[in-house]
């Protein structure tokens, strides 16, 4: 099985259990250039032009498990390169690594940051070994790039080295959860930022259809009147709800685990390096990052994932909560509800002309779905693990990282693609509110639970509208009845309720968190 896309030959494990590569279509074989690197299992061959090394080369064959690559992730590669790069600033202040060696880690790290050599990130996201994969592909793909930089050739390890000089005062067990809580932070603040959009989109959708009155529903049964505004506001309420639950994982994930190396003990690392570590990490990434008080805990515990997890959990549902109202009310459009139009985004069928689909909200229902199983992937992760590390790090990663970055997404398509071009269809709305029975309870505070309840058993049976049955029976004068029964008194906007009050201020950048 074909596992990587990098450049050069592709990687396969072949009959024998051994690792082999593949030639690109049309490739000679006699054009692909090798270089032999070794490792304490033995020597293994590399493609020359492959900047990652013979650590990653093993990790192709025993994990092939998903195309998707940790190259799809670029927050996560982001998260790492920081790491890496605040870990040789450190151990530059602190005399274990020259100047010339940990310069040249910091600039590959920058290189990182900006989006370079993403591609040579070929290993899956799901592997074993809690991430030790991830790293030493970093640790190879900085090292070769530096050796590069330096005027050497890749594979030189003499001159610097993948583990003895990037990886140094480190260890996967620190390095990869502090990497994939600072690329959680990246994804977390977009979509943070994303979600305030659309709630704001939905608030303006509140403002535009505050005084269109509408039959408001009950276990899919018609209850009392409202306003379709008022509707459209508690959709953007239900968002901004979950505003400071996403914004509050931030500084849970600002705590890192770096300096504990090992299990937490720090072993190979000098007394100052933590210290030291998390200060260039501040520096670099602008938020406050913390060193636990706790190093040993802090490299077993996942409970900062399950946090995480639970809360895109939370505004999944409630997102999809939403837009199955947003389907309902715009069903038919002439045998359903059909309050609402939903702009058409493509033909909705291959044999019915015409027929347009809710598209947009089932897609993000559909993504809400994966989050729910995301959230259960990682509370078992969690869940599972043994003693003083978590080895299920790298599928808590994954499934997280992923529920952001679809969570982010569904929300900007939902806004764009749907919200902001939805209309009301105020004529069905009037006559539906004509018609129903549900404007009688206004009416109980005048003429009493008991003759309600006539009035609403006879409208039910055809007698007449709620209005004529009560002017029929002079239970009411029209002028009075007008006034109980107006727009604003039925949707309670005389008494101050179901106001739209957002502001339309625009979403500024620093809100992301």
């Amino acid at each position: 099985m074909v596992h990587t896309t990098g450049p050069g030959p592709s990687l396969q494990e072949g009959p024998d259990g051994e690792a082999h590569y593949r030639l690109a279509p049309g490739e000679d074989a006699s054009g692909i250039v090798m270089r032999v690197e070794k490792d304490s299992l033995g020597e293994l061959e590399v493609p020359q032009d492959a900047y990652w090394g013979i650590h990653t080369a093993r990790a192709l064959v025993n994990f092939p498990i998903t195309r998707r690559a940790i190259s799809n992730y670029p927050d996560l590669i982001r998260g790492i390169a920081r790491v890496k790069q605040a870990a040789a600033r450190a151990n530059k202040d602190i005399g274990v690594l020259s100047a010339e060696k940990a310069d040249v880690i910091d600039q590959v790290c920058e290189e990182l940051w900006s989006g370079a050599l993403h591609d040579q990130f070929v290993l899956g996201a799901v592997q074993g070994g809690a991430g030790t994969s991830t790293n030493m592909c970093a640790n190879e793909v900085i090292a070769n790039r530096g050796l590069e930089l330096m005027g050497h050739a890749k594979g030189e390890y003499e001159y610097l080295h993948p583990i003895d000089d990037v990886n140094r005062s480190q260890s996967t067990n620190d390095v990869y959860p502090t990497a994939i809580k600072l690329g959680m932070v990246l994804g977390v603040q977009r979509l943070f930022a994303e979600h305030k959009l659309l709630a704001e989109s939905f608030a303006e959708k509140g403002r535009e259809f505050q005084t269109i009155l509408k039959v408001g529903r009950t276990q899919l049964q018609d209850a009392v009147p409202m306003t379709l505004g008022q509707e459209f506001g508690g959709f953007a309420t239900t968002l901004r709800e979950d505003h400071d639950r996403i914004k509050e994982t931030i500084p849970f994930l600002c705590e890192i685990n770096l300096g504990a190396t090992a299990i937490g003990t720090g072993i190979t690392a000098d007394p100052r390096y933590p210290e030291a570590v998390r200060a260039h990490l501040a520096e670099l990434t602008g938020l406050d990052i913390r060193t636990s008080p706790d190093l040993i805990e802090a490299t077993s515990d996942a409970g900062v994932f399950m946090t995480l997890s639970g809360t895109l959990k939370r505004a999944a549902v409630k997102l999809s909560k939403i837009c199955n109202d947003l389907r309902l009310l715009s069903s038919g459009p002439q045998a359903g509800l059909g309050e609402i139009n939903l702009p058409a985004r493509q033909a909705g069928s291959s044999i019915m002309p015409g027929k347009v689909n809710p598209v947009i909200p089932e897609v993000v229902n559909q993504v809400a779905f994966a989050i729910i199983g995301s959230d259960a992937t990682v509370t078992a992760a969690a869940e599972g693990g043994q003693l003083q590390l978590n080895a299920f790090e790298p599928i808590i990663a994954s499934s997280i990282l992923q529920s952001v970055v679809w969570l982010t997404n569904a929300c900007k398509t939902l806004r764009v693609n749907c919200v902001e071009g939805i209309t009301a269809n105020e004529e069905r709305l009037h006559q539906q509110v004509e018609a129903s029975v549900g404007v009688v309870t206004a009416l109980t505070p005048y003429i009493g639970y008991s003759q309600a309840a006539a009035i609403a058993y006879e409208a039910l049976a055809g007698g007449g509208t709620v209005r004529e049955l009560v002017i029929a029976q002079g239970l009411m004068d029209e002028a009075e009845l007008e006034r109980v029964l107006s727009p604003e008194r039925l949707s309670g906007l005389t008494l101050g309720t179901g106001l739209i009050t957002l502001p339309p201020a625009a979403i500024e950048p620093e809100d992301a968190g």
